[in-house]
């Protein structure tokens, strides 16, 4: 029964977040309260809706200028996938690379959006998610995973694209507290070595 109240509440979560989403400068703000919204159930804390939409206002600051670079980031590797593939020789394999650019930004954006916290600063978060994502390599395999069931699924059932964009939420923070639980037992382990 609880995996089934896990799974119910990935599929709030991605419809919230698809709406909190839609004015586009709310990207990232949708994205962190829809991690947070994750976490507060695996905690036990409230999953309201009233309590999701003050996670979204509480990440505005800072989250809507990050959101509009995030989304002109993804559209210039879109348009260049699109002019590339067409109309350049040998345009394949920049497309291809436009396209590994995009999954590695969008790795990056889940990281920053799964550690943020109503205390943390969105440039702090930007920063550090690049090394975050590097560091905790197979994390971020995992979440290229996620994209790759999300894709696929939706492919074949579009409708399912709000609990698998729930599903890719639960993944981001899993992979963020698998990353603070070997972070912290990789410390232990070298102070005791030391």
């Amino acid at each position: 029964m609880r995996r089934f109240a896990l799974f119910g509440e990935c599929l709030t979560a991605g419809l919230l977040v698809l709406v909190a989403a839609l004015p586009v400068v709310t990207l990232l703000p949708a994205l962190a309260a829809g991690c947070a919204h994750i976490k507060a159930h695996v905690d036990g804390e409230t999953t309201s809706l009233r309590s999701f939409f003050e996670r979204v206002r509480a990440a505005l600051p800072g989250g809507w200028q990050l959101s509009l670079a995030v989304i002109g980031c993804f559209a210039v590797l879109a348009v260049d996938v699109v002019l590339l593939r067409s109309r350049v020789a040998g345009g394949g394999f920049v497309a291809a690379v436009c396209g590994v650019a995009a999954v590695g930004l969008a790795v990056v954006v889940l990281r920053a959006a799964a550690a943020w916290s109503p205390d943390a600063r969105w440039a702090d978060l930007a920063r550090s998610a690049p090394r975050r994502a590097v560091a905790d390599f197979g994390g971020s395999l995992l979440l290229v995973m996620s994209f790759g069931v999300l894709l696929v699924v939706t492919w074949q059932l579009p409708p399912l694209l709000l609990p698998m964009l729930g599903c890719v939420l639960m993944a981001a923070v899993a992979v963020d507290r698998r990353s603070g639980r070997v972070g912290q037992e990789l410390s232990r382990s070298t102070s005791v070595d030391g």
